[in-house]
């Protein structure tokens, strides 16, 4: 991916939104038979499922991958991120048995802050003061489609397990992060059956697995295109895009849920819908148009994941040549250069004054 295929990731980023909006509407439909913790295992299953499938059936096809597989040094961030996709609905679930839906709706649009702060504090990503406007703008306009009654809020135990289960998500979509150069259905393969069945057996000695059959199939099938599909394209747009500028992006995903609910539903497009829709617009141009330049470098390192020969970091030859992407183990020369850029894999360096 060349400089400006940071648009690319874009575009996988909002699509990741549109197909896990889907899920709101419909999800909605299906806990009428299904309790919320049954109905996550079988859309995390759905999503570990359809892509093992997808998997194969694209081996089978072209052969070899371009893409990385997981690897021995992966294992501590897969197991915090499995465990932290089981652990982040468990607090949900907790904050919503001891506090009001009007409160956990409000307080879950936290995640993207959690999100930021974490991949800055802890994983020391680079966060643009235009991506901050962004977020900012973002979170803003998600929590104006939650507020229902603002005067109905209030912080309490409840609430400080909501605010739990967003640092839970924060810091997977960080984990998931460093995983982002490797193999992207695999990875979904992995956090799919770890986080499925794990919420299986929760909702088996929470409220049991008392459902029927079509609920099921619905719940695999939407698992598959609202987590599955999603979560692929959402790790593809952190390769390029880091954990901070992705999560900017996802965030619409509630708007698009409401969109997908006016159309559903038939519910009302009200002023404060269409206030929050103009807000996130705006947030959404600062997140586009956030990446910065400056003149960096970049220390030598051998390392293995899918590249291009056209993105000014790969200038290593090939005999006979190759293009388009493809994946080996290779050498980077310590390079210093100056150019538009996000916080991809390349750009971990510490700045030229």
């Amino acid at each position: 991916m060349h400089f400006s295929g940071s648009k690319m990731a874009i575009g996988f980023a909002l699509l990741a939104a549109l197909l896990y909006g889907i899920s709101t509407p419909v999800s909605k439909m299906l806990l009428e038979t299904t309790s919320p913790e049954l109905l996550a295992g079988l859309l995390y299953l759905g999503a570990g499922f359809g892509m093992f499938g997808v998997s194969l059936v694209t081996r089978l096809k072209k052969g070899k991958t371009n893409e990385e597989p997981l690897a021995k040094n992966d294992t501590p961030y897969i197991i915090a991120m499995v465990l932290l996709d089981i652990a982040a609905p468990i607090l949900l679930m907790l904050g919503l048995s001891l506090t009001t839906a009007s409160n956990a709706s409000l307080l879950n649009n936290f995640e993207i802050v959690a999100t930021s702060l974490i991949a800055l504090l802890v994983f020391h990503e680079k966060i643009t003061r235009r991506l901050w406007v962004a977020i900012t703008l973002i979170v803003s306009a998600s929590i104006l489609l939650t507020i229902e009654d603002a005067g109905s809020f209030s912080f309490s135990i409840g609430s400080l397990m909501v605010l739990l289960a967003c640092f839970c998500w924060g810091f997977e979509n960080n984990c998931t992060r460093m995983l982002s150069s490797k193999d992207p259905m695999q990875i979904v393969v992995v956090k799919g059956f770890g986080a499925g069945f794990g919420a299986l057996v929760i909702a088996w000695f929470v409220q049991g697995m008392d459902t029927d059959l079509q609920s099921v199939i619905a719940a695999l099938v939407l698992g598959f295109f609202a987590y599955g599909l999603s979560i692929y394209f959402y790790v593809l747009a952190q390769r390029y895009l880091g954990a901070a500028k992705t999560s900017a992006f996802y965030a619409v995903a509630p708007f698009i849920g409401a969109i997908i609910s006016f159309a559903v539903f038939r519910t009302a497009l009200t002023p404060l819908l269409a206030l929050a829709a103009g807000i996130m617009m705006v947030g959404a141009y600062f997140a586009a148009t956030g990446g910065h330049t400056h003149l960096h470098y970049h220390n030598a390192v051998t390392h293995e994941h899918p590249h291009r020969h056209d993105d000014g970091h790969h200038m290593h030859t090939h005999d006979p040549p190759v293009t388009g992407e493809h994946c080996h183990v290779h050498t980077h020369e310590r390079l210093e250069h100056s150019h538009p850029h996000d916080a991809d894999m390349h750009h971990e360096y510490e700045e030229k004054e």
